[in-house]
């Protein structure tokens, strides 16, 4: 593909802010980069998955409200990571990050403990166990997205 002719549909997906590069070539004919915003057919998958994504991170902080889940769950979502990751980056073992989603554990986590999960989540302690944070967080729509 030729470098004029590099695709730019702006769905306005990351307000105008996030180009890629995509190789073309140039008018000599030598491979060059060119940033784009897009084009739609990406767009739309990309849209997709980033509704998937917030209706699982919904789901996750409904069942935090219920009580059903701790707090880490729905910070756990919102951060885009697993169990594996979080339990790398608190240094605990997974089966206990595991544990501490379930409330009765989490409660009874102590400080340091809840200060590794608050550092990971650039929260602090109080934070972390807010769930009044969890219930006033807005999370985005399609349309918030699509429109900026």
């Amino acid at each position: 593909m030729k470098a004029t002719e590099v695709p730019q549909d702006d769905a306005n997906m990351m307000q105008g802010k996030f180009r890629e590069p995509v190789y073309s070539l140039d008018e000599n004919g030598n491979y060059t980069t060119v940033r784009s915003v897009g084009w739609d057919p990406k767009n739309e998958v990309m849209q997709e998955a980033w509704d998937a994504i917030n209706e699982k991170i919904a789901s996750t902080r409904e069942k935090v409200i219920a009580g059903e889940l701790s707090p880490i769950a729905y910070h756990l979502e919102k951060n885009l990571m697993d169990v594996g990751l979080l339990a790398k980056y608190t240094g605990l073992w997974k089966f206990k990050v595991k544990r501490h989603l379930k409330p009765r554990y989490f409660n009874k986590l102590s400080n340091d403990t809840l200060l590794k999960y608050a550092e990971v989540f650039e929260l602090s302690v109080s934070e972390l166990r807010d769930l009044s944070l969890v219930r006033s967080e807005h999370l985005p729509t399609t349309t918030e997205i699509k429109n900026g």
